[in-house]
């Protein structure tokens, strides 16, 4: 349990605080009501898009901050920070930190290396509505919103892995950071989970001193690790299709014994209650 600390939740959100197999997040509701009553923060960090987000942040009942696309950007809301940096732009209801290139930087870098890897694979912005659908196991409505990238670009693989290894090498040598999820492969900048939720930890310290600000990561994927060796406290949740994340760390990681939502809560219940 944490002792005169001032705790900020991040979480990934598909196989982590949403189910697996059906997004439901129902197993975790009685920790996100008593975390929503001590006023802590709950942050998705998450490859999800914004469109994606707000509205499960609407669903879930969050009210907070949130970082898309693999650590791309993150939205704050308005009234979020006392001091808000300069950099931050508006945006809607929300102030924007980007840390990545728009999605038509790596849209014109996969069309390079089409010819190359012909037929191997395909993304979202060349796939249709139900072929997203079936990718993703997401219905109509959720899958166009999953498709209004702003800065990356998921590919679904369809070639062997001695040709996958092959396809993310040349991706690298064009300049691109390749993270692979539980999905997908992500084409995205060199940005990542952890350094959007540091710089948000650092706004916190240096706006509000007095607390004792750590922050708490829970993840269940391998593009999740980086998030969860920058965290204070790393929990990793045992996912039914991928084997727990590698983290590079001397901290102590939790890891749970259930999956997904169920696992969030019973990880987060006994550090934090």
């Amino acid at each position: 349990m944490l002792n005169n600390q001032s705790p900020v939740i991040f979480t990934d959100l598909d196989g982590t605080l949403l189910d697996h197999d059906d997004y439901s997040f129902s197993a975790a509701t009685g920790t996100l009501a008593k975390l929503k009553a001590q006023n802590i923060s709950v942050i998705p960090n998450t490859s999800k898009t914004r469109a994606e987000v707000e509205v499960l942040r609407d669903k879930i009942g969050l009210t907070g901050p949130f970082i898309v696309e693999n650590g791309a950007a993150i939205y704050l809301p308005l009234n979020f920070l006392t001091n808000p940096p300069l950099q931050l732009e508006k945006s809607g209801q929300y102030l924007r930190f980007a840390f990545a290139s728009p999605r038509d930087t790596w849209l014109n870098l996969l069309d390079s290396v089409k010819p190359k890897f012909e037929g191997l694979f395909r993304h979202f912005a060349t796939m249709t509505v139900e072929q997203v659908c079936e990718a993703t196991g997401l219905q109509k409505t959720d899958a166009t919103l999953a498709m209004q990238r702003e800065f990356g670009e998921p590919i679904e693989w369809l070639g062997n892995d001695e040709q996958r290894q092959q396809f993310i090498a040349a991706l690298r040598n064009l300049g691109a950071t390749p993270v692979e999820g539980g999905r997908f492969i992500h084409l995205k900048d060199e940005c990542d989970k952890a350094h959007a939720m540091n710089w948000l930890m650092l706004q916190l310290k240096q706006q509000q001193p007095q607390e004792n600000w750590v922050s708490v990561a829970l993840g269940d994927g391998q593009n999740d690790a980086v998030m969860l060796a920058g965290a204070d406290y790393p929990i990793r949740i045992l996912s039914p299709s991928n084997p727990p994340p590698y983290i590079d760390t001397q901290k102590t990681v939790i890891t749970s014994t259930l999956t997904g939502p169920a696992g969030w809560s019973e990880c987060l219940e006994p550090l934090l209650f």
